[in-house]
């Protein structure tokens, strides 16, 4: 079980300030999760399917039969809940797939697609990318409808070939893989799936002009936002048929994934960049987006920049460094190098950009099935936290970016910390609170308040 404590601070606009029922508390991760929910088939990263390449979708009611995943209670003793549908349809976070669609037709929607000129919004295929499992017509089942938003197929692949096999305790995974079924239960594919949307890719790219418009600014972590889609009942059963869930294991795929996807978009002169400039949503946005008054910069020794200068969003990487420096500190101090040197290159030209890119992808990319395969020990936890609690002390998480991340990671070190029967459930609470209450207001972030926090929390565990 997640700690209580964690979502207490999900969002102030749904949740009160004594409620312990949602995971933490970013103003405004909850809008975030609606305007912009997850994936779409169309361009999003596939399993590959080489007998099926392009099945249809066959649409939400397929799925929706009280004997598959419709039904109003879970069933206590089936090998799936098969109340999917309901709870993916009325969960207070989990819904927000469910809505997306329908979030394009409020007045909010019409404003930005009015400002930017794509016409409705609910046709703009800029949204629907995103807010819809948006395939070709060519490609829609007789019961498929948009309005349906990010629904059952747009994660799971559509279901014309599997939709009778992945309910066959008799077939392989593999063989329901080949069916079209996509491996969500894979950390690694699941994250280059969330991904596509939260982060961007290609044709889908998120950029400063949507966002200059009035979308909400980006952020995402693959274990935070799995645990906010409760759709599936990870019990022994499925552990046997998918492997074993960690949520910390998790955390560090999704972190090395999003550094990666940063590094490839950096090199993209299609969509990682806007003219001669880097494209800017891609920057810190609080580098540029900060009060004027009053004397907020302070050095960080990660990025060689000094004042006035335009900083990469390197969150991804700063959490990246911190958890391959408990399990291979060589490769850790790799990191950190190509790091500072990408920053430095922001000084020197496109061209210096784009190698130290993709040099640092080098790097970054021979980690990932590194930290993949790794089982995360009670040591590890201990030794992440203990550099999670230096890098706050140094700096190094004087961006509000990095201080997302790092909110959310200590709380799934935390829960990792339960899972392994160190900590009793829910007793750090108070701690938690105190952690998220230092990012609950982007402009008011002060990163000594962070680092005193989570050195109260480090204190707290064994």
């Amino acid at each position: 079980m997640m700690p209580a404590g964690f979502v207490h601070c999900i969002g102030r606009i749904f949740v009160s300030a004594n409620e312990y029922a949602y995971r933490h508390r970013f103003t405004l991760l909850v809008s975030l999760l609606a305007m912009l929910p997850a994936l779409a088939d169309q361009s999003s990263p596939q399993h590959p399917t080489a007998q099926y390449p392009a099945p249809k979708h066959l649409g939400v009611a397929s799925c929706a039969s009280s004997v598959c995943h419709g039904s109003v209670q879970p069933y206590p003793d089936g090998r799936i809940a098969q109340n999917e549908f309901i709870v993916w349809q009325t969960d207070r976070h989990g819904n927000m797939h469910a809505k997306a669609y329908a979030k394009l037709l409020t007045d909010e929607a019409k404003s930005i697609a009015r400002k930017l000129g794509i016409g409705a919004a609910e046709t703009a295929p800029e949204c629907l990318s995103c807010h819809a499992d948006h395939i070709p017509p060519e490609r829609r089942g007789e019961e498929f409808q948009l309005a349906d938003g990010v629904s059952c197929e747009a994660c799971h692949g559509g279901a014309e070939h599997y939709i009778e096999s992945h309910a066959n305790p008799g077939i392989s995974l593999a063989d329901k893989q080949r069916d079209g079924l996509y491996p969500t239960w894979d950390p690694e594919k699941r994250a280059e799936l969330c991904l596509s949307c939260h982060m961007g890719s290609g044709e889908r790219m998120i950029n400063h002009r949507i966002m200059g418009a009035g979308h909400p600014r980006l952020q995402f972590e693959l274990d935070t936002f799995t645990y906010l889609q409760p759709h599936h009942r990870v019990d022994q059963d499925y552990i046997n048929r998918k492997g074993r869930q960690d949520n910390a294991r998790d955390w560090a795929v999704g972190q090395a994934l999003a550094a990666n996807k940063l590094l490839g978009l950096l090199q993209d002169s299609k969509h990682g960049w806007h003219g001669i400039f880097v494209e800017p949503v891609l920057l810190d946005c609080h580098s540029c987006h900060k009060r004027m008054d009053g004397d907020r910069w302070q050095a960080r020794a990660g990025t060689g920049l000094g004042p006035g200068e335009m900083r990469l969003n390197d969150a991804n990487l700063v959490m990246l460094q911190l958890i391959v420096a408990a399990i291979d500190p060589a490769a850790a101090e790799r990191i950190r190098a190509g790091t500072l040197n990408l920053h430095r290159a922001t000084t020197v030209s496109r061209r210096a950009v784009i190698n130290a890119a993709a040099e640092l992808q080098r790097q970054t990319a021979a980690t990932t099935a590194q930290i993949a395969g790794h089982a995360f020990a009670s040591d590890d936890l201990k030794r992440i936290f203990s550099h999670l609690q230096r890098g706050a002390e140094a700096g190094q998480l004087s961006d509000y970016a990095a201080a997302e991340q790092a909110a959310m990671a200590a709380v799934n070190l935390v829960t990792a910390f339960e899972r392994a029967g160190l900590i009793e459930g829910g007793s750090l609470e108070p701690e938690i609170d105190r952690l998220f209450a230092t990012v609950g207001d982007e402009y008011a972030y002060r990163p000594q308040r962070l680092a005193a926090a989570v050195r109260t929390l480090r204190l707290a565990l064994p």
